[in-house]
């Protein structure tokens, strides 16, 4: 079976790593952690370093992508709401929300 570790234990052991205290094959002693996957660990990180200082972070990305979604969707919500009401004739006297006077 294959053990999973959490995001922030890669990151405590790459910290490690980076220190240069030990050596790839001490760490890899002290943590039961292949030394090629704590290779593959430090090459990840080194990888994703530059995204860290980009100006538009990858959150921001995601939000922005989210933002988008949302306003296409409430378009959507838009442009269905009139066909309906299209549909149906005026929405006052149909809903029932606004009884006839009389």
């Amino acid at each position: 079976m294959r053990k999973r570790y959490s995001a922030t234990y890669k990151a405590e052991i790459v910290q490690e790593i980076f220190k240069e205290e030990k050596t790839l094959n001490e760490l890899a002693s002290a943590t039961g952690v292949h030394p090629t996957q704590l290779k593959e660990w430090k090459r990840i990180a080194l990888t994703g370093l530059s995204e860290l200082f980009s100006r538009e972070s990858k959150s921001e990305k995601t939000s922005q992508a989210y933002d988008t979604e949302r306003n296409i969707l409430y378009a959507e919500i838009g442009r269905l709401t009139t066909q309906v009401n299209c549909a149906q004739g005026a929405p006052e006297k149909k809903s029932g929300l606004h009884p006839e006077s009389g």
